[in-house]
């Protein structure tokens, strides 16, 4: 049996933000040597493999710590500058993020027969790695909205919010870019893709769609009635806590993919550790494990009915340094302002 103590509590201030911590140990081990794991991925989401990791490395424990992105970005620039201990290992959907760090610097290389076998869209100069693949979906409570309103595409999303006295205003949700690093990247990435982006953003204004941080609370809204779409959500998170009355839409026009990028940083005291974590994490077992939790979606995974062609699969390289540009940055949070007002009293936005 694999035990593991999760202490949860919320810290003061804005540049600090852990959320959850869990201790991984294997009954057998004896004074195993810890690795400390800083992630945006939810504690119980990652639980099974990191159970796996630890009953087959009983002399590796872990110390998993879970933050919000921008929290994990400030906090990993500021290990970089020598200001504070740095993790072992760094996990993050803010993938933006992770390749500004790799890109001053912040990272330390590793290769292995495992991550020699990535594809190159989930890896950048042996620094930065893509974990799992996870799709960005369409939700919506399949108790409230009518199967022919469901919007398979962002065309027809675009038509429900232009309804007259539509009865979804109010009702849409989405992430809040200012709160969430994933948020922001997501809705980057469809403004690159998408030449629906203008006209979403109009019809949230329109419809006066929430913007709000976090992939819990938009699922648990919807799911409650409280929103009835949701708009660019992590597929992966419906699979940890099933839901009823949530229906899921990979869109037909196109589905990002996230890859979730690993990081051993520069100045972590158990590099070897880390390296240990990350051809588990890569290898044909840890993947079976990230794919049974939805972490992985396989190309050949029926369930989806999505195409390949249709799949946007988010690359971890440079171009992402775009989204870290302070003008072009500052120029995109003031489009979505325009359309969801200020950043609440007490929200934070992550350095440039």
């Amino acid at each position: 049996m694999i035990r593991y103590i999760v202490c949860i509590w919320m810290l003061s201030g804005p540049a600090i933000a852990q959320e959850a911590v869990a201790h991984f140990v294997s009954d057998v081990a004896i004074a195993p040597t810890d690795i400390v794991v800083r992630s945006t991925t939810d504690i119980g989401v990652l639980t099974p493999a990191l159970d796996a990791f630890v009953g087959i490395y009983p002399d590796i424990s872990i110390t998993y710590e879970q933050w919000g992105s921008n929290a994990l970005y400030a906090d990993s620039r500021a290990a970089c500058d020598g200001q504070i201990p740095a993790a072992d290992a760094v996990l993050s959907s803010g993938v933006h993020q992770m390749v500004d760090l790799v890109n001053r610097a912040c990272a330390h290389p590793y290769t292995s027969d495992i991550t020699r076998g990535l594809s190159t869209a989930r890896v950048w100069r042996n620094e930065l790695w893509g974990i799992t693949l996870e799709p960005a979906v369409i939700i919506y409570n399949s108790a409230l909205v009518p199967a022919e309103d469901a919007p398979h595409t962002r065309f027809a999303l675009l038509d429900l919010m232009r309804r007259a006295e539509s009865p979804y205003r109010g009702k849409i949700a989405t992430y809040d870019v200012e709160a969430s690093g994933l948020g922001f990247l997501f809705a980057f990435m469809d403004s690159l893709e998408a030449t629906t982006f203008g006209g979403l953003l109009e019809g949230f204004a329109r419809t006066n769609a929430v913007a709000t941080c976090c992939s819990a609370e938009i699922i648990d809204g919807v799911a409650k009635g409280e929103y009835l779409i949701a708009y660019n959500v992590l597929g992966s998170y419906l699979s940890s806590t099933p839901r009823k009355n949530i229906g899921v839409i990979h869109p037909e026009d196109y589905t990002l993919l996230l890859s979730r990028a690993y990081m051993i940083p520069q100045t972590a005291t158990n590099k070897v550790g880390a390296a240990i974590l990350l051809d588990f994490l890569l290898s044909p077992q840890g993947q079976d494990i990230l794919a049974a939790g939805n972490l992985v979606q396989r190309r050949d995974d029926d369930a989806t009915l999505l195409s390949e062609s249709a799949q946007r699969t988010i690359p971890i390289d440079p171009k992402l340094l775009v989204a870290m540009d302070r003008h072009r940055r500052s120029r995109f949070v003031g489009q979505w302002r325009s359309t969801f007002g200020a950043l609440p009293e007490g929200g934070f936005l992550s350095a440039p």
